[in-house]
C-alpha cells in the first residue's frame, strides 16, 4: 500500500486561454475543478492505474467539502481530518503553448490538536512495509518541529518514507532519513546551496544528499528528463511530450509512476524510472491537474540514456 500525506491540500481550478496578458480582459474555457495537493495527486494517479493507495487529507470549509466530494466521486480512497480553517483554493491559467501561471493561496494553519489528529490518522492507516509519501507545501507556521512530530511517529512503524516538498521543509525532512526524496532541479539546488547547471551537477548534489542518509534521490528535470541516484549508481532518463498542455501535477504523477513499480519490485530501478517518466509525460499532455489513466501512458516516448553527456547545460527552469 502507498499512503500519501498532503499537509496543505487544495481545490484546483484550471482555466485555459489562448494567451495570457496582464491587465487585459480574457475569455477562458469552462473551468476544470479538481482535488489537488501533491500527495492527493499521487494517490489519484495510482488509483487511476490500479495501484492501491490511500490519501490522508486535512480538510475544512466549503472548499474542503468540495474536495472531499470530488475524491469520493472518483472512488479515491481517503481518510479525512477535519479542520477549523478553510482548505485553500488555487487557480491555474494554462495557455495554448503549454505555458502555465499559478496563483496559490497559503492555506490554513494546523492547530496542535489538528496536527495530533493528522498524525493519529496516518498511524491508523499505515502498516509495516507500506510506503508513506509526505508531499507538497506545508501550511503557515508549520516548521521543523511539526514535521519531526509527523515523521517521528513513523520511525518505529517499519514503513518506507518518501518526501516530496521544498525549501526549509525539505531540508528539515532529511533528519528523518527518508528512503527516497523527489526534488526538482530548483529544490535540490536549495538543499545543497548552489546552482545546478548540468547533469553532472545534479548527480554530485544528489550524492551529497545520499551521504546524509537518504537512500534514493529521484530528481525530475522537466524537459531534461530525470536522474535517479541510489545504491546501484546513477540512472538517467528522458521523455518526449509532443503537445504539452499543463505541467501542474506532472511531477506528482512522475513519483506515482516510480512507486507503482518500485514498491512491488525494488530490483529493477530502470523499469521504475521509465514508468515514472511515462506517467509524468502523460500528465503534462493533459489539461489542468488531470492524472493519466492506462490509455494515456505511452512508454514508447521514454528511454534511458546509457551514455549521457553529463556536462551538457540544462534547460533553464
Amino acid at each position: 500500500m502507498i499512503v500519501t500525506v498532503t499537509l496543505n491540500p487544495s481545490l484546483d481550478r484550471t482555466l485555459e486561454v489562448d494567451e495570457f496578458a496582464r491587465g487585459a480582459v480574457l475569455r477562458t474555457s469552462e473551468p476544470t475543478l479538481e482535488a489537488g495537493g501533491k500527495g492527493v495527486n499521487v494517490t489519484r494517479a495510482l488509483t487511476a492505474n490500479g495501484t492501491p493507495s490511500v490519501a490522508v487529507v486535512p480538510v475544512g470549509g466549503s472548499e474542503g467539502a468540495e474536495l472531499t466530494r470530488l475524491l469520493d466521486a472518483a472512488a479515491v480512497a481517503a481518510r479525512y481530518v477535519p479542520l477549523a480553517g478553510r482548505t485553500r483554493s488555487n487557480i491555474t491559467v494554462s495557455e495554448s503553448d503549454g505555458t502555465v501561471t499559478k496563483l496559490n493561496e497559503p492555506g490554513s494553519g494546523l492547530s496542535a490538536d489538528e496536527l495530533a489528529a493528522l498524525v493519529s490518522a496516518v498511524g491508523a492507516t499505515v502498516s509495516a512495509g507500506d510506503w508513506v509519501v509526505v508531499s507538497g507545501s506545508v501550511p503557515p507556521e508549520f516548521g521543523a518541529d511539526e514535521l519531526q512530530l509527523l515523521t517521528g511517529s513513523l520511525a518505529d512503524r517499519e514503513v518506507n518514507l518518501a518526501i516530496d516538498t521544498s525549501g526549509d521543509a525539505l531540508v528539515a525532512s532529511l533528519a528523518a532519513r527518508p528512503r527516497l526524496i523527489k526534488p526538482n532541479r530548483a529544490e535540490l539546488a536549495e538543499v545543497v546551496g548552489r546552482p545546478l547547471g548540468s547533469i553532472a551537477d545534479v548527480v554530485d548534489a544528489a550524492q551529497g544528499v545520499r551521504a546524509r542518509g537518504v537512500e534514493l534521490v529521484l530528481v525530475s528535470l522537466g524537459a531534461d528528463g530525470a536522474v535517479l541516484v541510489g545504491p546501484a549508481g546513477v540512472v538517467v532518463g528522458e521523455s518526449h511530450v509532443a503537445h504539452p498542455r499543463s505541467t501542474v501535477g506532472a511531477g506528482d504523477c512522475f513519483l506515482a509512476g516510480f512507486l507503482s513499480k518500485f514498491s512491488v519490485d525494488e530490483t529493477d530501478v530502470d523499469a521504475a524510472l521509465l514508468e515514472a517518466l511515462a506517467w509524468g509525460a502523460a500528465a503534462a499532455s493533459l489539461p489542468g491537474t488531470a492524472v493519466p489513466g492506462p490509455g494515456d501512458i505511452d512508454n514508447s516516448n521514454v528511454q534511458l540514456v546509457w551514455q549521457p553527456d553529463l556536462d551538457r547545460p540544462l534547460v533553464a527552469s
